[in-house]
């Protein structure tokens, strides 16, 4: 095959120049640290790269997301202990003030510190998470969550929850509704209410009451009246007779899976309303107990509505405390949910980390190796292309 003195030079200098070209991809590949200079290096490793720059970025970004949502869960059960703490001060207050040994006066004083309790308990409703976003308005979180007019309470947020992601398919509430923690707690003992005619005459004091077997409560409006000073009828709303039975002073008055505790001087005539537990929200409840207690009392009547009104109020603060203790175990469970999200994150991080630098890392000793064969080629072909340029026929002539 003839062979042109123009072509054998310039394919020796292609190959010199592709030499060259590798020995700065090898020189850019050290100086880097990458193996990886372009896409065209190993299409297939940097789309893996790619998805796994993508990966280690949600991971970030679920981090960021995890610390906003537990800051405002942590404000959270610290506004919850504070409302706790209130609610266990309204208790003791209220069981002071239903000592017989208290007078009007007496009374009238834990009223005006019950009441101081009560705006205590406004404000902490109306608790921001410091970057002007209410705890407790739900999806409202821009509304002041509790507002009073009158002598009524509203509640002015939604329902419902702000759902974070916190990891891949993982949401997590970082706040609960006002609605559920103030307003929808449940009077009475939860299942139904028990409360004495306004018309009585007598002095009957509702105690504690009881769901004896929640099978056979039958939830509606029922009445219990005395024919004389020792039996009792029980009708339903219809009227119709369900229960009768007689009464010592102190004991249990039971019917359909429920009783209540009646204490004192019980007339003929006198009625006690039984009905299915209302929502009722923690404010009014509040306001109307210290209304209760600050109210004067004369009579033997009086006295014993006022600590029926005392003894209602009781049992709401005992269900609006165990309502709290729910919440605050819900948060509880979603703090942990988060610090285990978490630790999951930062393992399938460092997973993902590993993998992106096998495929994107150097080697250096495979790459200084190759570096020097490059260099060893390289010059072995520049002396060789020098001694084939300098071949002439004319030396032989």
């Amino acid at each position: 095959m003839r062979v042109s003195t123009m072509g054998s030079y310039l394919s020796g200098l292609n190959l010199m120049q592709t030499m060259q070209s590798a020995i700065d991809h090898t020189q850019k590949q050290i100086s880097t640290g990458q193996t990886l200079l372009a896409p065209s290096d190993d299409p297939i490793g940097a789309a893996r790269a790619l998805e796994l720059r993508e990966t280690l970025a949600g991971l970030a970004q679920f981090d960021r997301n995890a610390v906003v949502a537990q800051n405002r869960l942590s404000q959270e059960e610290s506004a919850l202990s504070s409302v706790n703490n209130v609610l266990q001060r309204v208790r003791e207050l209220a069981l002071q003030a239903n000592n017989a040994t208290q007078s009007n006066e007496t009374r009238s004083l834990i009223a005006v510190e019950m009441r101081e309790h009560l705006d205590q308990l406004v404000q902490i409703a109306n608790q921001s998470d410091g970057n002007s976003r209410y705890l407790f308005s739900g999806h409202q979180q821009e509304v002041a969550p509790v507002t009073k007019s009158g002598g009524s309470y509203s509640y002015n947020g939604d329902q419902g929850q702000r759902m974070i992601a916190i990891g891949p398919d993982r949401m997590i509430a970082d706040s609960d509704s006002g609605d559920d923690v103030f307003f929808r707690i449940r009077a009475g003992n939860g299942d139904f209410i028990a409360a004495p005619d306004a018309a009585n005459t007598g002095s009957g004091i509702i105690g504690a009451t009881s769901t004896l077997d929640p099978s056979a409560w039958i939830p509606g409006n029922y009445t219990v009246e005395f024919v004389d000073a020792t039996n009792y009828e029980v009708r339903d709303g219809l009227g119709a007779n369900v229960a009768a039975g007689t009464h010592t002073d102190g004991e249990q008055i039971s019917f359909l899976g429920i009783s209540f505790d009646l204490s004192g001087a019980v007339a003929a005539g006198d009625q006690f309303v039984v009905e299915p537990s209302p929502y009722q929200d923690m404010f009014s409840s509040i306001d109307q107990l210290a209304t209760a207690i600050e109210t004067s009392v004369s009579s033997d009547q009086a006295s014993a509505a006022q600590t029926n009104s005392i003894n209602a109020g009781l049992r709401y603060i005992d269900e609006a405390i165990g309502n709290v203790l729910d919440v605050r175990t819900q948060v509880g469970s979603r703090l942990a949910a988060i610090e285990e999200q978490v630790d999951s994150n930062a393992e399938l991080a460092l997973i993902s980390n590993e993998t992106l630098a096998g495929i994107e890392d150097l080697d250096y000793a495979e790459a200084l190796s190759r570096l020097s064969v490059q260099m060893t080629t390289l010059e072995a072909a520049q002396k060789s292309f020098v001694a084939t340029q300098q071949l002439s026929l004319f030396d032989y002539i």
